[in-house]
């Protein structure tokens, strides 16, 4: 996506037409303007000059930002393109055009109805006094000329927009007070006194004056609201460091951060931000990086992990090889996925858009329908034009350009701090109408890493011999299980002995010679073939397995040494984080490619709904196809596998401790790594979504009750008349409420899930999809290993009806879940076609 700033921009009328001109481009697939940011995202083949050109033509200003990037990394030239330029201008205006209404008031108001002391020569001339309020408006109308010179350029560009209404109220009244003036210098040459004082009382001068003012006004509390929705990505840009201490030949070297480049060695003291993304070559310490995840508690670090940019290295020296540099660290990616999403649409903002397009023309036709309508009635023309003007201010279309992007900003805003990243504003809008997550169980409900939770020693051996013969052997293997053993006795200070002869026996187990004797480990059948394993120790295993464990058994030299259990532990919080999912009435799934009963196990102890086993990792797409028949799926993953599915599932959220392609496939990425920032992330979506629908129908509420009070429709009924000066004022403040109320989502917390509410109709989802899924357990007799496994499985699941098989060989079983109705027939027609027998279907 390319960025561009655009200029001139005053209402959602104005972006409405910058984004029709630009789409209509010859090349430009996708145009997306941003009124909060003044910002434009492109996507296509179009060129900058034609899309410029296009702007341009339309009556604004663009210019592309550096190369479509908002860098970290630019010394604070990144924060410079957000800094609030408009409200120093808008507050220079709006002192001088005080000062200069303060004294026309005087002469208009105070003078006229309270008979406030003027000058001898203004009290008896009041041809004087009107030629003052006169000056005095023009002064304050070349003041706020910007409303003129943009609202008319409108017009001329077929395009009118909110400063063409403001343009159109105050030059209004400044023509016929002028020819009210004119008239009253006639009448009072002709000495009609009573004339005279019949024009005075027809000068709308104040009226001119107060409308650009209390507009002013609004503009600038608005400038100064919009400014704040921006306060989060600013504070990223502030934590970007401006140099780095490079060691070049051994020698301390400070530099400017854009001269670090990739490879670079660089040394980085207690208290000191890192300035690049880098891995530590030496040294360790304990780094904070909350600026980056939110996360408070310090990470330690030592040789061989990798480091962030703007972490804060709190204790030890690190000597470190920067790995990312630019626009490429995980600070500026994170900046520019904020920077992104401002600058994309949400689709229910398009609604407003399109009011916006056709509002302006529809409020400037109802003013003339207006003033035509009370003149029929008898009225005079002063009366009339009081009311048309009235139409002209009341109305506002910023308050209804502004009601989605400041919401969208401010929960794009409250994410970052949190360490949630929404892509896109479609992401921030659809996130909180998800029905379904799905699950991928490794490294998101389990940390990923196995581990080894019991040992379980032979009667007659000590566990400190089981671990140091398992340590011996398990060395030797590449295996993952074989890591969480070795790891764990070197945790114990267990010393390693060599052993010879080492064998890797694919599917069964390990075997090798140890101090002059037959090493043995593998699984249950393996080990029976080799000793003889206890009633016992195979009612333990049978238990571990129940638990979600993998048993290893080990024997020497015939004889059975016991059993060490090694499970990928669960992450503390997943439980809890599951629960709040259930709590706001999303069905939860886990994915998994472990056997049934392991996959029951972890699903059992995790809580969530729905266990979906023995999925391979081509086939986790396939698995949210078929979930998305029954509603809305987001999906949580975090490998190379699962950045299909991401891709598939209606939101894809990556754990950000996953691979780069996972975190790309995704739309939301969680840069804690925790399962917690799930339910946070759906929490956030809809308290913004909730924010743009009280945003809205504050915008349509106000101009629905606003426009015809203006219009004088409750006159001949109440009585009730609008003046022009309160038009304004309540046009001022519909803006500054609307930006002010989605301010109200940085108070939100985020991870408080005591007023979730469930979605409707999802207690009939989560009932249509229990009532939909059957199960039916087949008896396979000739599996012998893994490949078995899969062609039975890929056989089952080609068979329309079936939503996914879970098969293992070592039971000789398939449970097949069912979407409708499948025969019999049809599942064991299947399988025997791939030589495999079916001895029964219950």
């Amino acid at each position: 996506m390319e960025q561009y700033t655009v200029t001139g921009m005053s209402c959602a009328a104005c972006s409405a037409r910058v984004e029709k001109a630009v789409s209509k481009v010859p090349g430009v697939t996708s145009c997306s303007v941003s009124l909060l940011t003044n910002s434009m995202g492109v996507e296509g083949s179009a060129g900058e000059a034609e899309i410029i050109k296009a702007v341009t033509e339309a009556g604004y200003g663009a210019s592309k930002k550096g190369a479509g990037k908002i860098k970290a990394s630019e010394g604070g030239g990144g924060e410079d393109v957000l800094k609030d330029r408009e409200t120093p201008l808008l507050k220079k205006r709006l002192w001088a055009s005080v000062g200069f209404l303060a004294a026309l008031m005087y002469l208009s108001m105070g003078h006229m109805m309270w008979n406030w002391p003027v000058p001898g020569f203004l009290a008896k001339n009041h041809v004087a006094l009107g030629l003052l309020q006169l000056l005095l408006t023009i002064v304050i109308m070349v003041i706020n000329q910007k409303f003129f010179i943009s609202g008319f350029r409108g017009l001329l560009h077929r395009a009118p927009n909110m400063d063409t209404l403001v343009a159109l109220g105050a030059g209004a009244a400044f023509v016929y007070s002028t020819y009210a003036l004119f008239a009253m210098t006639d009448a009072q040459m002709k000495g009609d006194m009573e004339l005279v004082m019949t024009y005075m009382h027809e000068f709308y001068f104040e009226s001119a004056a107060m409308i650009l003012t209390l507009i002013t006004v609004g503009k600038m509390l608005e400038a100064r609201s919009k400014g704040r929705t921006t306060d989060a990505l600013k504070g990223l840009m502030k934590l970007a460091p401006k140099t780095a201490v490079l060691l070049i030949e051994g020698v301390e070297t400070e530099v400017s951060i854009e001269q670090v480049k990739k490879d670079d060695i660089f040394v980085v003291r207690p208290g000191e931000h890192i300035p690049v993304d880098g891995l530590v070559l030496e040294g360790s310490s304990a780094v904070n990086e909350a600026a980056l995840t939110g996360e408070s508690i310090p990470v330690d670090k030592e040789a061989g992990d990798t480091v962030s940019a703007a972490t804060v290295n709190q204790s030890g020296f690190l000597t470190c090889q920067a790995t990312r540099v630019g626009e490429d660290t995980t600070l500026s990616q994170i900046i520019q996925m904020v920077s992104d999403a401002a600058a994309t649409k949400a689709p229910i903002a398009k609604v407003a858009d399109q009011v916006s397009g056709i509002f302006v023309p529809a409020v400037i036709c109802i003013a003339a329908v207006t003033i035509l309508v009370w003149l029929l009635l008898g009225e005079n023309i002063g009366f009339a034009l009081a009311r048309g003007i009235s139409v002209l201010v009341i109305s506002c279309p910023c308050a209804l350009g502004l009601a989605t992007p400041v919401a969208i900003m401010v929960g794009n805003g409250v994410g970052a701090k949190h360490g949630i990243m929404f892509k896109t504003a479609v992401s921030l809008e659809k996130a909180g109408k998800m029905q379904i997550v799905a699950l991928d169980k490794t490294g998101t409900i389990t940390n990923g890493e196995p581990r080894v939770t019991d040992i379980l020693p032979e009667q007659g051996i000590v566990g400190e011999q089981l671990l140091s013969a398992a340590y011996a052997l398990e060395a030797k293997s590449e295996h993952p299980l074989a890591k969480a053993v070795t790891s764990y006795a070197r945790e114990q200070g267990i010393s390693l002995s060599e052993v010879k002869d080492f064998k890797a026996l694919p599917g069964n187990g390990l075997t090798a010679s140890w101090e002059g004797e037959s090493l043995w480990g593998g699984n249950l059948k393996f080990l029976s073939s080799q000793a003889a394993v206890s009633q016992q120790a195979r009612e333990q295993a049978e238990q571990l397995a129940e638990e979600g464990k993998t048993p290893l058994f080990f024997a020497k030299e015939g004889q059975f040494m016991g059993i060490i259990a090694v499970a990928d532990a669960m992450k503390e919080e997943s439980p809890q984080a599951i629960a709040q999912l259930k709590g706001m009435g999303i069905r939860v799934v886990m994915l998994t490619g472990d056997n049934e009963r392991t996959a029951a196990a972890i699903g059992r102890q995790a809580g969530v709904d729905e266990v979906i086993a023995g999925v391979l990792p081509d086939g986790k797409e396939q698995v949210i196809r078929n979930l998305q028949k029954k509603g809305k799926v987001a999906m949580v993953g975090d490998g190379i596998n699962d950045a299909p599915a991401l891709t598939r599932a209606d939101i894809g959220i990556a754990i950000g401790a996953g691979t780069d392609i996972a975190i790309d496939a995704a739309d939301v990425v969680l840069m804690k790594s925790k399962l917690s920032d799930v339910p946070a992330a759906i929490r956030l979506s809809r308290a913004a979504l909730r924010n743009i629908h009280e945003n809205l129908f504050w915008a349509f509420f106000y101009n629905i009750i606003g426009i015809p009070l203006a219009a004088g429709i409750w006159i001949p009924i109440f009585g009730w008349q609008l003046n022009p000066m309160f038009g304004a004022a309540a046009m001022s403040l519909s803006s500054f409420c609307v930006v002010t109320n989605a301010l109200r989502l940085n108070l939100l917390n985020i991870h408080d899930s005591r007023r979730d509410k469930k979605i409707k109709q999802q207690d009939q989802i989560n009932q249509k999809m229990e009532d939909k899924t059957m199960e039916k357990t087949m008896k396979i007799e000739g599996m012998m290993c893994g490949h078995c496994e899969a062609a039975v499985k890929k056989a089952l699941e080609a068979v329309e009806g079936v939503q996914q098989a879970a098969v293992s060989h070592e039971t000789g079983t398939a449970v097949v879940t069912l979407e409708g109705a499948v025969s019999d027939e049809a599942l064991k027609t299947a399988v025997e076609e791939k030589d495999y027998k079916v001895l029964s279907i219950g």
